[in-house]
């Protein structure tokens, strides 16, 4: 190809990858909707969206990569201190069992119906194993399970995307290379492959603990430490022993996210971005490889597939996964309706597919297409199923707001307080001991961890907290978040009025100031102090002298702070209002 038919390929690919995050984002869908056919049509249409011929032999180790980074954010979002008891019970079963029945089952399944050899439907079986967080990430926040439920899925997801990679690289070796191994000799490898991973992983985090925390290096440059780190290790891992640069890149990113000596809510800034735009590529590039004529002879046979996926094995998975839990019924039944397939799976077919076609293996050129159709079927039946699922079930948390308070003073326990007695789901944040010792005490929800993790990001979304409320008594503390957490989340963040406005102060305007100006936080303090109380009082009639209105209620328990003009941001229909006066 010229140069200029690259060029060519080279940004159309990731104009189109962009293009179609945006409509998927207009729409509200997940972006893997709109991204699986814009690459299959621009494949179709045009002779430049094809990187398998751009880069050549280079399109599979780049691919390799660029999953590492994508596996590494979402090791970051995995903090072991979260894993505990039946939950942690309930992912690790949901890795092997998924991985010990889904592989053989895919493969006896497709054997017959794609009409594939024996080989092909082993290498078939062994791809459709994974999930992946950058499917169901994006699925869980349309649906907002329960916070237990959305951490298993999440957890699933990572660690079998990277278990899946490597048992479909001992597959890919064991066909090529013809070696009809004992089971126990194949269990060693397999073992080595994770040790390996394991170890780089580790290296790796012990590599970014030195240059992040020791080196303390700011925001842009412990970005680019921690790109170059990932592709590096990664990298190393592979060229030892293929894929497991995969697990070395979640381990390092477990590890990140779970010791507290690294900074980790400044840092994910840049990778959220990043990812964003990988995944895109990614999917863009893999799904333009496929051909139409190797597509359609396989729809009515693929469907089939996922039928069994969907309707046999991933039931059974998760029912023997979650038995003796305490998990409800809802939320294993709803484990057992959500299995999409992703990037990973899509990766890997691209990977060995073609190695296995030229070493003439039969049937070996249905798996891209074959492992395609899967993806796309079963992304679009979990994405337009999931929600009426999860309310069926029960496992769908409500609509009312979830705010989460930062601040311990105790004018700001006793707000909680009422807002729980309201029906609200209510999460505190404090930074100082004696504040969470008394959040502790009072039996109100503790956020554990940074603010920014908690607040920003996936933290949030796996929180499910719906708006950001900065209500200790320093104000420079408060507007400095406020400015922080606008930048890196899409919640709506309010602050008290300041005390004092100074050089210290940033000023970012009225709409993220809650609560006349008279309300400060010293002067809430004072008035608690002396006696005043926070009270719930119908939405009919006047207040009465001496109260102020903080907060309104609408009937579906949406909570609307009031403004400094003493007005709720979205009155709505109120149906109670929350304010300060005397008991």
């Amino acid at each position: 190809m010229t140069s200029e038919q690259i060029l060519i390929g080279a940004g159309l690919t990731v104009v189109l990858a962009v293009a179609s995050q945006l409509l998927a984002a207009r729409l509200r869908i997940p972006a893997i909707i709109v991204l699986l056919p814009v690459g299959f049509a621009a494949g179709a249409v045009t002779d430049d969206v094809h990187p398998d011929r751009l880069l050549g032999p280079a399109f599979s180790p780049l691919v390799s990569l660029a999953v590492a980074v994508v596996l590494y954010d979402a090791g970051l979002g995995l903090d072991l201190r979260r894993l505990t008891g039946h939950t942690r019970h309930a992912v690790v079963r949901l890795v092997w069992v998924g991985t010990l029945l889904t592989a053989p089952a895919a493969a006896f399944a497709a054997a017959p119906l794609l009409g594939l050899s024996g080989a092909a439907a082993a290498m078939l079986g062994a791809v459709l194993v994974v999930s992946g967080p950058t499917v169901v990430g994006p699925l869980l926040n349309f649906v907002r399970p329960t916070e237990r439920v959305q951490r298993i899925l999440v957890w699933e997801g990572s660690l079998i995307d990277a278990v899946g990679g490597i048992l479909g690289a001992l597959v890919f070796h064991a066909l090529v290379g013809q070696q009809h191994r004992q089971f126990g000799r194949g269990l060693l490898e397999f073992a080595a492959s994770v040790g390996l991973g394991l170890l780089g992983g580790l290296l790796g985090a012990a590599l970014l603990w030195w240059l992040l925390v020791r080196g303390r290096l700011n925001d842009v440059l412990g970005a680019s430490a921690q790109l170059a780190a990932v592709v590096g290790v990664a990298a190393l891992c592979d060229a030892l022993r293929e894929d497991t640069g995969l697990i070395a890149a979640i381990v390092m990113g477990v590890v990140v996210a779970t010791l507290p000596a690294f900074d980790l809510p400044a840092r994910r800034t840049f990778f959220e971005t990043l990812v964003s735009l990988v995944v895109g590529v990614l999917f863009v590039s893999i799904s333009s490889t496929v051909a139409w004529s190797s597509v359609r002879p396989l729809l009515l046979p693929a469907l089939g597939l996922v039928a069994v996926l969907v309707v046999v094995v991933r039931p059974v998975v998760a029912a023997l996964s979650t038995a003796g839990t305490d998990l409800p019924e809802g939320e294993r039944a709803f484990l057992g309706w959500m299995a999409p397939r992703g990037i990973v799976a899509a990766s890997t077919a691209a990977t060995f597919s073609a190695g296995l076609a030229a070493a003439g293996v039969g049937g070996a050129d249905k798996i891209l297409p074959a492992t395609f159709l899967v993806i796309v079927f079963t992304v679009t039946l979990y994405g337009l199923s999931a929600v009426p699922v999860a309310r069926l079930l029960g496992v769908a948390r409500p609509a009312r707001s979830r705010p989460l308070l930062v601040g311990g003073e105790p004018w700001t326990l006793e707000l909680a307080a009422v807002l729980r007695s309201a029906g609200l789901d209510v999460l505190l944040w404090a930074g100082r001991d004696e504040q969470r010792e008394r959040i502790a005490a009072a039996g109100l929800e503790l956020a554990d961890g940074e603010l920014l993790a908690v607040a920003g990001g996936e933290g949030a979304e796996q929180e499910g907290v719906t708006a950001v409320y900065l209500l200790t008594a320093e104000d420079e503390f408060n507007a400095l978040a406020a400015a922080v957490l606008r930048d890196g989340s899409e919640l709506p963040v309010f602050r008290l009025p300041a005390a004092a406005p100074g050089p210290g102060v940033v000023g970012d305007g009225p709409a993220a100031t809650l609560l006349p100006a008279a309300l400060t936080g010293p002067e809430l303090a004072r008035r608690h102090a002396a006696g005043a109380r926070i009270l719930r009082r119908p939405a009919d009639g006047e207040l009465p002298p001496g109260h102020d209105l903080l907060f309104t209620l609408d009937r579906s328990g949406r909570l609307a702070p009031a403004t400094p003009h003493g007005r709720p941001v979205h009155p709505g229909q109120v149906t109670e209002r929350i304010v300060l006066g005397p008991a």
